[in-house]
Parts: C-alpha cells; sequence; structure tokens
C-alpha cells in the first residue's frame, strides 16, 4: 500500500513507496563427512623375509633386496599387527583425506621393493644406437656426434642385452622409474620413423611423412 503525502505549499498529493526491510541472511557450513579411502583402508601383507621397524611415523623395511626408510605425515597413523600393515588416519580433515590413499601405496611399494624389487626394460631403436655397461657407467650411442655418458645411481643395477636391450633394477620403485625416464628423455621416439629409446611395452603413435607427387 501506498502512503500519501499532501504538499502544504504546492497542492500536490505525493506517493510514498515503503522501503524494503533489509533482512540479515545467515551464512549455513554444511559438514560433509568423506569416506575412507579404498586403497587407503586396505592392509599391507608383510612377507616372512621382510622385516619392518614403525617409529611414530617412520616406516623402516628390510629384506633380501635391500632396506628403505620413509617417514610419513603425522595424519596418518602406521601400525602393524599379525603380520599386515595397517594405515589408519588420526583425525577426520581434509589432509587426512588426501593423503590416506598415497600413504598406504608408497607403503606397499616399500614392502614390494625390498622383497621382488622393481625392473625397467628399454629398447633402442635406430641404426648404430646401442648401449654399454662398464662398472657404474652407462655409455648411450644415440646418433649424436658424442656419445651419451650417464651414471647409475647407487641402488640400481643396470643390464645391456644384445647392445639395443636395456634393463634397469633395484628395489627402490621411485628411483628405478626416474633413472629409466632419464635415460629415455636423451632421445625420446620421433612419431615419423619411430626412432629413439622407448620402453619395450610402449606404444608410439606414428604420423603419415609427406608424399611426393
Amino acid at each position: 500500500m501506498q502512503a500519501q503525502l499532501q504538499g502544504s505549499f504546492t497542492g500536490r498529493t505525493v506517493a510514498l513507496r515503503p522501503q524494503p526491510q533489509k533482512t540479515r541472511c545467515s551464512r549455513v557450513v554444511l559438514r560433509i563427512d568423506c569416506k575412507d579411502s579404498r586403497i587407503g583402508k586396505q592392509p599391507i601383507t608383510v612377507p616372512k623375509t621382510v622385516t619392518v621397524t614403525i617409529n611414530d611415523s617412520t616406516l623402516r623395511v628390510k629384506g633380501p633386496k635391500g632396506e628403505l626408510l620413509r617417514t610419513f605425515p603425522d595424519s596418518i597413523a602406521i601400525t602393524q599387527e599379525e603380520g599386515k600393515i595397517w594405515c589408519k588416519k588420526k583425525f577426520e580433515d581434509r589432509q587426512a583425506n588426501a593423503v590416506h590413499g598415497l600413504v598406504r601405496s608408497l607403503a606397499s611399494n616399500m614392502v614390494q621393493g625390498v622383497s621382488e624389487g622393481y625392473e625397467k626394460t628399454l629398447s633402442l631403436l635406430g641404426v648404430g644406437y646401442r648401449a654399454a655397461v662398464s662398472g657404474s657407467s652407462l655409455t648411450l650411442n644415440l646418433g649424436y656426434s658424442n656419445p651419451v655418458q650417464m651414471t647409475v645411481p647407487k641402488g640400481l643395477s643396470v643390464a645391456v642385452v644384445k647392445n639395443t636391450t636395456l634393463t634397469i633394477s633395484g628395489f627402490d620403485k621411485e628411483l628405478v622409474g626416474q633413472f629409466a625416464a632419464s635415460v629415455r628423455d636423451k632421445r625420446p621416439p620421433e612419431p615419423y620413423k619411430g626412432k629413439g629409446v622407448r620402453y619395450v611395452d610402449e606404444e608410439v603413435r606414428r604420423k603419415e611423412g609427406k608424399r611426393g607427387k
């Protein structure tokens, strides 16, 4: 309803619109409880040949292949019960939910590495491409003017088969994968003829070259 006001000096009737009332809106905070990670809640079976030592958030595993040590975030509790390793969250917060599955995967990789080990196989494709190992030095002939020299990290072993197949093995999964990626990066496979260094099970997408008339 509009209010009317009689002007005293003009004789006009002025309509006044009511001002809308300001309301204070309260902020609603919703709490979402995340489910446990499907990977994080699975136990890790420890082989009989592996010795596990847990000190707070530090995990040490020792097996026939070697010994590994890693410190995990404090939000995850690592325990050993009846020959199995369990990774459980201490708090129901965002950080614990984010790293729960990661901690379990890293711990599982440590146990598998010291008991069975990891291996990466690379293949050299190209005319004159070959590799040779001498002690801790890896020599790669990849079509450059000079051979490529690389130092094999401690804890890894490199074997060359028929000069064109390179096998990298070790008990640290991260170290094996990183060194294999570094070797491949020296001459990545090109898409036209497929020459270069590639993983044995790697599929290289080939491109069609230019055609003459």
